[in-house]
C-alpha cells in the first residue's frame, strides 16, 4: 500500500493530477459548511462531483463501481474534527491518495 499525500491550500483550487497511472482534473470548493471535491478525467469531463471532505472514510468508496484503482482519505491533525475547516486545509488537514 502506499500513501501519498494531496498538496492542497485553503483556497477553491483546480489542478491536474496523475493517481494510479489515470490523469485526473481534481477541483477543491469551499461550500460552506465544508471543502467539496469534484473529480473529472483528462478531458473535463466530471466523473464525480460534490464529494464532502470529511474523516474516517474512503471517500469514493459509494463509486467503486468505477474502478478508480485508489481511494481518497481525508485526515485531521486534531483527532476531535470531522472535517478540514475554511482556514486549515493543507495546514491542518490533508487529502491522502492511498493506492494497493
Amino acid at each position: 500500500m502506499q500513501i501519498n499525500e494531496i498538496p492542497l491550500t485553503a483556497d477553491n483550487q483546480q489542478f491536474s493530477t496523475i493517481l494510479a497511472g489515470v490523469t485526473y482534473q481534481i477541483s477543491i470548493i469551499w461550500r460552506e459548511p465544508c471543502w467539496v471535491l469534484d473529480i473529472a478525467d483528462s478531458t473535463g469531463s466530471q466523473v464525480v462531483k460534490g464529494i464532502p471532505l470529511v474523516t474516517g472514510t474512503d471517500l469514493l468508496a459509494q463509486y467503486s463501481y468505477l474502478g478508480f484503482g485508489f481511494k481518497l482519505a481525508v485526515v485531521c491533525d486534531d483527532p476531535s474534527q470531522d472535517y478540514p475547516t475554511q482556514a486549515d486545509l493543507g495546514t491542518a488537514s490533508h487529502l491522502l491518495a492511498i493506492t494497493e
